[in-house]
């Protein structure tokens, strides 16, 4: 009873202090640390240690899976040399650093000792990084790269700390090292490759969501002790399934097993997530008592913990700065033309906020080391002091350095795009088919698939004061919704029809309910997106210099080509007039990007759509919309 109380109650306070959090518009990570130290002092609260097995066999894996199913192999594909550079890169190069800073200013530790705690502290923690990135909104592929790093940093980290444990215990060659970091990593993809393979082939033979969904849970636990049991690495083996079983889903599982599985693992890893960083706070009580006992003074134990923590920040920003421009080198970035700016360098290298991985492995530490005590209190000042000193100062340097956020516009540009390519190979499937339609139920379809497309481009529109169709028809139908639901639950309370029959419709209801909530949202998003976008305020110089030119028509339309499209025998999918010189081009979702290319070739900043009944325009140069 004791043990299930205190669990209840840890999983009430997390949730009560994530709330707050929100409130306060503080990350949560942040508030559920303050709030763990802060308990942990209170005479009646147990003594709780973080157990390393309960981390690592317990947390870890369904945490990565969340984060693997989720992120994109394309995207990961993308930045795959900075990913791997950070990922095993920096963390053995942190190793060695944090060892030799260790070392240093406490030698009675040994080399040994001191190599394990630099492999404790050098992974960074994604749940930190991500959480905080996403709550400031900054660019998606600093955010693909942090989680990226996150997925396989703990592996090489892993493996680091169990070469120097070994070698604590006198029992390690150099020749080892390398073996075990190749029997590591390649067990691991085996053993990923052959889970997703297994999952893969169930999956196309499995129709009930609710199997599917079970399945899921257990898929990153078998691969990790699978993994483990082989000596491989289990971290790796998670995440390789992850990627693929992620990138597959559309084609491996059905549209129901896709919504409950994203539903499932976003709800299990939003609480594992906060309820790691409350469990990281209530260790603080212990931590210092253990340290009190300890025969290195006072100043000693407080330089070693400052120097470690200020050698994993300065190592990181060396580290991204010299491999950005001695070994990546970035190109021009597809959208602007310009070379990826140095700020967004800056800004990774700042999101190096540690979490649970480091404390957790900080325990698998002998407790036959020199000095154990202090090692544990090294590893918990870096994460505390990585996730407040960095956490907290992330938005204040975002917006000093100019960094932009997503542009909703942007996205609703893009997903109004991408429906239409969807909708013309949807309409040539359809003219394909051989079918006897006395009821006119293909003029049906047709008719929906153009409403759905006219609210796609109407998320663009930011006229204020002015309802478009689509909100129209979402304020309406809502509120039909509403009475519907009401005469359902009236019905129910007479008991004249089944109960599953009452579930069924209103499961109905709920679902077009949450569709046009979804729509809503991203419909606003974009209306005040020039409230939350951190580019320099107003419309670019740029754009101002060069307005819309006058919106033409279907009939204006039909006589435009793409001049290059036509020399080169390829096709077009829309175009792009320049608002310097009128070229006009085809669009980036077209095979040869004419207008893209128009701009590297002459460096006119500004486009325009020439497409029926639009008027947005582009900059290349500032990367913004008008």
């Amino acid at each position: 009873m004791h043990i299930a109380i205190f669990l209840t109650a840890l999983a009430v306070g997390v949730l009560a202090v994530t709330a707050l959090s929100s409130r306060i518009d503080v990350p949560a990570p942040l508030v559920l640390i303050t709030a763990g130290v802060a308990i942990s002092y209170i005479p009646s609260m147990p003594e709780v240690h973080l157990e390393p097995e309960v981390v690592l066999l317990g947390l870890l894996p369904p945490l990565l899976y969340s984060t693997a199913i989720q992120t994109s192999l394309v995207d990961f594909n993308a930045n795959r040399r900075s990913i791997l550079l950070l990922s095993v890169g920096l963390v053995v190069a942190t190793t060695l650093g944090i060892g030799l800073i260790v070392h240093a200013l406490l030698p009675d530790a040994g080399w040994p000792a001191s190599f394990a705690i630099g492999a404790v502290v050098a992974p960074p923690d994604a749940v930190a990084a991500v959480a905080v990135a996403r709550h400031i909104g900054l660019p998606r592929r600093i955010v693909t790269i942090l989680e990226g790093e996150s997925l396989l940093n703990d592996a090489t980290a892993l493996v680091s700390l169990r070469t120097a444990i070994l070698a604590v215990a006198g029992g390690v060659q150099l020749w080892h090292i390398g073996l075990d970091f190749v029997r590591a990593a390649g067990g691991g993809v085996l053993v990923g490759i052959a889970m997703y393979a297994l999952v893969g082939f169930l999956r196309k033979k499995v129709t009930d969501p609710v199997f599917d969904t079970g399945m899921s849970l257990v898929v990153p636990f078998a691969a990790y002790l699978l993994a483990e049991e082989l000596k491989a690495s289990g971290v790796i083996a998670v995440v390789v399934a992850g990627l693929l079983l992620g990138h597959r889903a559309p084609v491996l599982q059905t549209a129901q097993s896709r919504i409950a599985e994203r539903m499932n693992w976003r709800t299990i890893s939003y609480v594992l997530e906060n309820t790691v960083f409350l469990l990281i706070g209530l260790q603080v009580d212990w931590l210092l008592a253990d340290v009190r006992r300890s025969p290195v003074s006072a100043g000693r134990i407080v330089a070693v913990c400052v120097a470690t923590l200020l050698g994993v920040i300065v190592i990181r920003m060396v580290w991204v700065f010299v491999t950005r421009y001695l070994l990546i080198r970035p190109g021009p970035d597809p959208a602007t033309g310009l070379p990826t700016p140095w700020t967004n360098t800056a800004i990774l290298g700042w999101a190096g906020m540690r979490g649970v991985v480091t404390l957790a492995a900080a325990y698998l530490i002998p407790k036959t080391a020199p000095h154990r005590e202090v090692l544990l209190l090294i590893a918990f000042t870096v994460v505390a002091g990585t996730l407040f000193i960095q956490g907290l100062t992330l938005p204040w340097l975002a917006r000093v350095l100019r960094v932009p956020s997503p542009d909703p516009v942007e996205d609703a540009l893009a997903r109004a795009t991408l429906l239409q390519q969807a909708s013309k190979a949807g309409m040539a499937a359809l003219e394909k088919m051989e079918y006897d339609d006395p009821h006119g139920v293909v003029d049906i379809v047709r008719q929906r698939v153009d409403m759905r497309n006219f609210a796609a481009w109407e998320r663009l529109g930011t006229a204020a004061g002015e309802e478009s169709p689509s909100e129209l028809y979402n304020r309406v139908r809502n509120t039909m919704i509403d009475a519907e639901r009401t005469r359902i639950l009236e019905i129910r309370k007479s008991g004249t029809v089944p109960s599953d029959v009452v579930a069924d419709v209103l499961t109905m209801l709920d679902v077009e309910e949450s569709m046009l909530g979804i729509a809503e949202a991203e419909r606003n998003e974009a209306r005040e997106t020039e409230r939350s976008r951190r580019a320099p305020g107003g419309v670019c110089p740029d754009l101002e210099r060069y307005p819309a030119e006058p919106v033409i028509d279907a009939e204006q339309a039909a006589g435009l080509v793409c001049q290059d499209c036509l020399k080169e025998g390829t096709r077009w999918v829309a175009l792009r007039r320049c608002l310097v010189c009128g070229n006009l081009g085809c669009c980036d979702s077209s095979p040869r990007q004419h207008a893209t290319r128009h701009f590297h070739d002459s460096s006119h900043p500004v486009m325009q759509s020439s497409e029926p009944g639009e008027d947005w325009r582009w900059c290349y140069l500032h990367h913004q919309t008008a």
